[in-house]
């Protein structure tokens, strides 16, 4: 697989989920295990530029694919717009959140047009336990535009 624009070769048993290979096995700690449950969307990656909950992918489904962390989209104006807008609290979340933001803006035709309740819906996947709703959504918006 390929992860953050470099070849990674694993051995992996085949019932080790992405988000444990990338962590656990390739030192990427990016991605967070929150909830282990596909529910709070802090291990939220890339694969192939679509945005995917790591904890509930096998690794071995994703071997001939492109996967990129927040490790791998720095620097991003995402980034800098989560840090402007207060997109972020604690920060456990905010890796997730943004790859979910970049896989959100590329799947849309076009983003200019989000209203503020699309970009909730959009991003109801990934969780923040501070409450930081409002800076993520000014920060999407801002980069959307």
């Amino acid at each position: 697989m390929r992860v953050n624009g470099t070849d990674e070769k694993l051995d992996v048993e085949p019932w080790v989920s992405l988000l444990d290979a990338l962590r656990e096995r390739l030192g990427v700690t990016g991605p967070k295990k929150g909830c282990d449950q596909g529910a709070c969307g802090a291990c939220t990656v890339l694969a192939d530029g679509v945005r995917i909950n790591a904890c509930l992918a096998l690794a071995v489904q994703y071997a001939d694919r492109e996967i990129t962390t927040i490790e791998g989209v720095t620097p991003h104006p995402l980034q800098e717009a989560f840090i402007r807008h207060d997109g972020f609290q604690c920060g456990y979340c905010t890796s997730g959140q943004i790859c979910s933001a970049i896989g959100m803006l590329n799947e849309c035709e076009d983003p200019v047009t989000l209203t503020d309740d699309e970009i909730r819906e959009r991003m109801s996947g990934n969780l923040c336990r501070c409450g930081a709703y409002n800076g993520i959504v000014e920060a999407i918006k801002e980069v959307a535009r």
